[in-house]
């Protein structure tokens, strides 16, 4: 195998990660917009109103909502966490594709 073809190939592998790390990114984005809808239904929904949540297929009251309020916030930083930890990734992905990139069309 050449050099360039081993760099062709690590360009692609590469180009493999960002693209699941994009992915993953997208996924986790997605949960902390979810979260954040719920905890905001939650503190409009009137109290005298019941609320339920599901787990796994069955749907049960929730007699404490401070308790949930608590649950998913924590949730949502969790989530938040790992967003950064992923852009942080994402990053470091694009700088190390853009750097290889320039040296893969050099040769």
């Amino acid at each position: 195998m050449s050099e360039s073809d081993v760099t062709a190939q690590a360009l692609q592998t590469v180009a493999q990660e960002l693209q699941l790390t994009r992915s993953q990114l997208q996924a986790v984005s997605a949960q902390v917009n979810e979260i954040s809808l719920t905890i905001e239904a939650l503190s409009t929904q009137e109290s005298s109103r019941p609320v339920f949540r599901a787990v796994g297929n069955l749907l049960l009251e929730v007699d404490d909502r401070i308790a949930l309020t608590k649950e998913l916030e924590d949730s949502k930083s969790t989530f938040k966490i790992h967003a950064d930890r992923l852009a942080e990734r994402e990053s470091a992905l694009v700088s190390q594709y853009e750097q290889m990139a320039k040296e893969f069309e050099a040769q």
